[in-house]
């Protein structure tokens, strides 16, 4: 039986995903700051739920994965849905800061980890994360957002050509959902091709188990990721994109 860690499980795609292999009956190890909700998944589903709390900014994190992995007798899959994301129009360097660490800095320390893993025991691992469409452009309103999410993406290609060059058979899927319905949305907002987790959620199993490289989080946000590729960078610049 697949062996799955899903890192950043305690709410929205995470939890969703999480809960959505457990109930077809694979072993999921999962982890996140906050443990409360992982606990009563693990209640709902003891055979197949394991829990550890894993602070993804910490240097304590690498360690507690591999405890998790432990604890869950081996992994064959890392899902890495852990991130903040948010506007900062404002340009508080802080709060650029924050997003910058959770979303590039941790992202790497979790991927790189789950990479020696898999290197380090000769598995053919795969390693799947959460990116976004938003890091297909540079979006003034969410700078730091943006960027963070092109370097994920762009961190996760460089490992693909690594595991070749290497012969280590680590593959990889990066899924870049667009706007989702989740805790990181503004309750009293609605997003342009606002998704829901029941819609989303089936296609990045899909995703992960048909091991695409990279999945477009659906065909609309997809075909709109296509036609702004093709903006000119002189053009875009000048494009007002408030990103609500």
């Amino acid at each position: 039986m697949k062996k799955i860690v899903i890192v950043g499980a305690s709410s929205g795609i995470g939890y969703a995903v999480a809960e959505a292999f457990a109930s077809r009956g694979v072993k999921v190890g999962v982890a996140a700051r906050r443990t409360e909700k992982l606990e009563k998944l693990h209640e709902k589903y003891p055979e197949t739920i394991v829990v550890e709390r894993i602070d993804i900014c910490s240097p304590q994190a690498v360690e507690a994965l591999n405890r998790l992995i432990n604890r869950l007798g081996g992994m064959d899959i890392y899902f890495h849905a852990a991130g903040i994301g948010y506007k900062n129009p404002l340009m508080n360097p802080e709060e650029e800061v924050r997003i910058v660490n959770t979303d590039a800095t941790a992202f790497a320390r979790m991927i790189c980890a789950a990479y020696n893993y898999f290197a380090d025991n000769g598995i053919a691992g795969r390693i799947a994360a959460i990116t976004s469409v938003a890091g297909t452009k540079g979006i003034g309103t969410m700078s730091a957002y943006s960027a963070s999410k092109c370097f994920d993406s762009a961190y996760l290609e460089a490992l693909d050509q690594l595991s070749r060059m290497k012969k280590q058979n680590i593959s990889f899927t990066d899924i870049r959902p667009g706007w989702t319905r989740t805790p990181l949305l503004e309750d009293n907002r609605k997003y342009p091709l606002e998704m829901k987790l029941s819609e989303i959620v089936p296609q990045i199993i899909r995703a992960i188990v048909r091991k695409r490289r990279v999945a477009v989080i659906d065909f609309s946000w997809n075909l709109l990721v296509g036609l702004w590729q093709l903006i000119p960078h002189s053009v875009w610049v000048r494009m007002k994109v408030n990103a609500e």
